[in-house]
């Protein structure tokens, strides 16, 4: 592939980055929420605080909410839209691969992470890592929680 090529891919992804930090999807609280969860990335100060109704294994109802630079709000976006409807080992799986593609360890494709994908350029920069990844990291402290007594894990 071309250089010229290169770079207009990485222009589309650099326009779906800032489309889902202008344009932030599930940006609300869940009432009835299963699972809370707060992130904080302590070198820029960004955070995220997620929601999610998890019904029969199933993420039925994501919301995110917080604030940090567009890197953090735009993935916070792309993965809320990623794990609504989906199973919790999907949501795992895809949690993995996104590490996994963020690190350079691996490969992802667009059916695993969809809009994510977009974020596979931040591991150029290493001091933005953690602001793409604090949502996910968040996602998995959230998921590992378990409700008490039928309260929400917060």
């Amino acid at each position: 592939m071309s250089d010229g090529a290169l770079d207009q891919i990485d222009d589309l992804y650099r326009e779906v980055v800032l489309e889902h930090a202008r344009e932030r999807s599930n940006r609300r609280q869940i009432a009835d929420a299963t699972h809370t969860g707060e992130g904080w990335n302590h070198l820029c100060g960004d955070e995220i605080r997620l929601s999610l109704r998890i019904v029969d294994d199933v993420v039925t109802d994501v919301a995110v909410g917080g604030r940090g630079c567009a890197i953090s709000q735009a993935s916070s976006s792309m993965m809320a839209d990623l794990i609504r409807g989906r199973s919790l080992a999907e949501v795992q799986r895809s949690g993995e691969a996104f590490r996994r593609m963020i690190s350079g360890d691996g490969v992802a494709d667009d059916a695993t992470l969809g809009d994510a994908i977009a974020l596979r350029a931040v591991r150029k920069y290493p001091r933005r890592v953690g602001c793409a990844t604090l949502a996910w990291t968040t996602l998995a402290q959230t998921l590992s929680s378990t409700p008490e007594d039928g309260e929400p894990a917060r």
